[in-house]
């Protein structure tokens, strides 16, 4: 950080939070130093961060509530969070996919909406461990129509057709097999086994958690194996994230910042922090602000 002296508090709290998210903690002394203000100014900023329950106080200092993630939270509970940040980096995910291309859509709550605006892509193959995205195309196809979570008017061509008739240029989905986790996605040898028989252009993959320390991580260890697996079977890596993913760290790692060709986020992500993964990613795409 430099000189932020005239910073307004919010603005200076934000700074912080980010600190806390990407080293894992932070010190008063320090902070004064890098924010150029009184030491009770700092302890102010972080008795209101603790307030908001952004932060855990620890003496001398503050860290991040809860530390390392070991727990995953069930799909339901993951859906009703962000869901504006996560409709915008789901449409813009959704252009960078051609038609009659070969794709792969991990498990999580971003892939399931990316799923909903890419029914009326032609000619799609999708592969996937997620039984809710599976549930999307297979929903649209029974009902003979392109309409799916993104809300859209039914395609030219497809009302009154039969129920169970695939519409034409409806995308094929292979869905692999495997152990279902809380956040309904299969995992685990079987998974793996599928999936490494696989080859796709482009893998959408929805994480726990996103730091330049851990890289890309999840609580659930299995997953963490086939989430390794599906990007050794993709030639290019699209993240789909938002911006509250920044700063977590799930209980295993399992690739690095620098494995991944795209990130999708939203807007809420801070100056700093695109900054810093500017490093370390060679494509950041922040949702409603790409050109």
């Amino acid at each position: 950080m430099s000189d932020h002296q005239n910073l307004l508090a919010e603005q200076r709290r934000a700074l912080i939070l980010d600190e806390v998210r990407r080293r894992g903690g932070v010190r008063v002394n320090e902070l004064t130093r890098r924010l150029n203000v009184s030491d009770m100014t700092i302890r102010r900023d972080l008795d209101a961060l603790a307030r908001q329950g952004a932060v855990e106080k620890v003496h001398g200092g503050a860290v991040p509530v809860g530390g390392t993630s070991a727990h995953e939270p069930g799909f339901e509970a993951k859906s009703a969070l962000e869901l504006g940040a996560k409709d915008e980096i789901a449409r813009t995910a959704a252009r960078m996919v051609a038609p009659g291309s070969a794709i792969a859509l991990s498990g999580g709550t971003t892939t399931f909406a990316l799923a909903g605006y890419l029914l009326d892509v032609p000619d799609l193959t999708v592969v996937t461990n997620s039984v809710r995205v599976a549930d999307v195309f297979h929903t649209a196809q029974g009902a003979g129509t392109a309409a799916g979570t993104s809300g859209r008017a039914p395609a030219a061509g497809t009302a009154g057709r039969p129920t169970g008739e695939a519409r034409p240029g409806a995308a094929t989905v292979v869905l692999t097999g495997g152990v279902r986790t809380p956040s309904d996605a299969l995992v685990g040898p079987v998974a793996d086994q599928a999936i490494g028989s696989l080859h796709f252009d482009v893998l959408f993959l929805g994480v726990h958690g996103i730091s330049v320390e851990a890289g890309l991580s999840t609580p659930n260890l299995a997953e963490a194996e086939t989430n390794r697996r599906l990007m050794r079977s993709a030639r290019r890596v699209v993240v789909v994230a938002d911006h509250t993913k920044w700063g977590t760290v799930g209980l295993s790692s399992f690739a690095r910042l620098e494995e991944v060709d795209t990130l999708v986020t939203d807007a809420g992500l801070s100056p700093e922090t695109r900054a810093e993964l500017a490093d370390h990613l060679p494509g950041l795409v922040v949702a409603g602000e790409e050109e």
